[in-house]
């Protein structure tokens, strides 16, 4: 039966206050509707063509009872089209509704969405990021603001509210919750009339103003201020900075006005940012990465890996070795090789499982814990990671049982190499990975296990010894200016294979923590370690250390005397480097 005369997708727009929770326990999902409803360019994406879409009285035989909505699906955007029979009681809408009778998109997002998770059913109990992340193809980001103790260190609060205003300036969404714990119940209300296990979305982030503003200055007390909505509807705020406190006395009606400030028991209401850390526990940042370059705004270079963790009992041939704590296994994870081409670089990182919702009927709905490690690798490596030696473990990831993982790192110049893993080993299931960087990074899997032969090698000859090198540093070195300093770098050669390393200032003791892997044809030919001092128009070489062909190596650090060109004999010079030597006659042992 119709459930009103004259239906309509939008009435008078779309807004955050459309949208009311039904009974189903989807809060999550009615807060991450009402963050997108403030995003115009965000919500076409989600309903495109709406006019199309929009029942027409003029026109009634053009109206077909279907309709289409878009969701980004593990990193690709899904069609999903719905009819126009939504579930009812008594003539009413038993789930999500308008605020409008006549009203319709929430419910028919709805709808849409729940046909994509497989039921109505697998949306009860679920996280706002992860529908947001649906919604946007954003990045999503959770922080634990207690564990954070952004409630109690000023500093810290300071950082967050500028990080979460910068995010939501530009086009983010951001939504919160206080967590159950045992002495919390689910839907119970605390004493300031927040609801427990419930999530909300942030509307607007705010600097108010108070108190008088003069020609040339302000002679004001400044406040941080956060406007949330409640997916109810209802139920608001009680404390200071509510709809009807005292505190609102203090602002002016163009000030007001300006902040959207309603008197309503409409679910919407002010807090201060320091009431906001202390009241909620955790909050979900969704970051609309700009990847465009005609922006006024920071470009970032994105990279998506589609990925497996699956199960085999061939070690080599295994992609599912669980976490870091899993030693023996570990290195048998997907393995993805990225470079930071610049000195340094702010990496954004996230890793998403597949969606486990469609498999809730069979009880298997959760997420799995999932996290990553990175780790600073040989400068040249091109093959798959089997044993850690001289590499860095640089970042780790939180392993949690959330749909994605997000981290964000600063690097230095170099190679990584990143392992995504499921907590425990023996784990199937599918991933992306996304890897934002300021420059180019060259994202990619490795998937050789050491250099392949071929019909060239017959002639050229295949390696017979890998031998991994890595020169922490050197001290003593010749001054080459009148400051008494130098520019060094060091240049590790083994038949046509070298690296180099990055010019270090004004030293004569530089810290170089430069790595190299070779794959020796000739097991008789030496590794020359050489030191380097940069110059304008032509280098010059401060020294070296040739390491003999022997595979005696000690795998200890050892500092050796930097020596003039020729051999191991060739006179000593000043200085003195720092090294560790691996090698193996198996080319997949290190």
């Amino acid at each position: 039966q119709d459930l009103c005369e004259d239906p309509h997708l939008f009435v008078n727009g779309i807004s955050s206050h459309d949208l009311h929770q039904g009974t189903l326990g989807n809060c999550w999902f009615v807060a991450a509707c009402s963050c997108l409803a403030l995003r115009k360019c965000l919500w076409q994406q989600v309903i495109p063509e709406f006019n199309e879409q929009e029942w027409d009285p003029k026109n009634p035989e053009k109206y077909a009872g279907i309709f289409r909505f878009r969701f980004w699906c593990f990193g690709e955007w899904t069609e999903v089209v719905v009819d126009d029979l939504l579930p009812t009681m008594d003539g009413k809408l038993i789930y999500c509704h308008s605020n409008v009778k006549n009203e319709f998109w929430s419910a028919l997002l709805e709808k849409a969405y729940a046909k994509l998770a497989g039921s109505y059913e697998a949306l009860d109990g679920g996280s706002a990021a992860d529908a947001i992340v649906d919604f946007t193809g954003a990045v999503a980001e959770s922080l634990d603001l207690a564990q954070g103790k952004y409630g109690n260190i000023i500093s810290e609060q300071m950082k967050l509210f500028e990080d979460l205003m910068k995010v939501h300036r530009r086009g983010g969404l951001i939504s919160c919750s206080i967590a159950v714990n045992s002495g919390r119940v689910s839907e119970a209300e605390t004493e300031m009339g927040l609801v427990v296990g419930h999530a909300y979305s942030v509307t607007a982030i705010r600097k108010l103003r108070i108190g008088e503003r003069l020609v040339f200055s302000f002679k004001a007390e400044k406040l941080f201020m956060i406007r949330l909505r409640n997916p109810w509807g209802k139920k608001e705020w009680n404390g200071a900075w509510s709809d009807n406190s005292e505190e609102w006395k203090k602002v002016s009606d163009s000030e007001r006005k300006s902040l959207g400030l309603t008197l309503e028991n409409d679910g919407e209401f002010w807090m201060t940012f320091e009431d906001w850390c202390k009241n909620f526990t955790d909050v979900d940042i969704c970051r609309i990465v700009n990847t465009s370059y005609f922006s006024i705004h920071k470009t970032w270079e994105k990279k998506m890996m589609h990925g497996a963790w699956t199960k085999n009992s061939e070690p080599l041939l295994n992609r599912s070795g669980g976490c870091f704590d899993n030693r023996e296994t570990f290195l048998q994870n997907p393995q993805y090789i990225f470079d930071v081409k610049k000195t340094e670089d702010k990496v954004l990182v996230s890793l998403q499982q597949e969606d486990r919702r469609k498999y809730k009927k069979e009880g298997r709905g959760d997420s799995i814990p999932i996290g990553f490690e990175i780790f600073k690798v040989e400068d040249n490596r091109s093959y798959r990671l089997h044993k850690l030696t001289v590499q860095e473990r640089v970042a780790t990831s939180p392993y949690i049982n959330t749909r994605t993982v997000f981290l964000r790192k600063i690097l230095q110049q170099g190679r990584y190499i990143l392992i995504p893993t499921t907590y425990h080993p023996g784990i199937i299931t599918k991933f992306i990975l996304r890897l934002f960087t300021d420059v180019p990074s060259k994202l990619r899997e490795l998937k050789a296990d050491k250099p392949k032969m071929t019909c060239w090698n017959l002639l050229c000859g295949y390696p017979c010894r890998v031998t991994q090198v890595k020169v922490h540093s050197a001290e003593g070195l010749q001054k080459q200016d009148r400051s008494g300093g130098a520019d060094p770098y060091v240049l590790v050669k083994c038949e046509n294979q070298k690296v180099r390393s990055a010019v270090q200032h004004d030293t004569t003791s530089p810290i170089f923590n430069t790595q190299g892997i070779f794959y020796k044809k000739n097991i008789d030919s030496p590794i020359t370690i050489q030191v380097w001092n940069s110059n304008i128009l032509c280098d010059q070489l401060l020294g070296q250390a040739v390491l003999a062909a022997s595979r005696s190596d000690s795998r200890q650090q050892q500092t050796l005397q930097l020596r003039g060109r020729g051999g191991r004999e060739a006179a000593e010079v000043p200085g003195h480097i720092t090294i560790k030597v691996f090698c193996s006659d198996d080319l997949a042992e290190l």
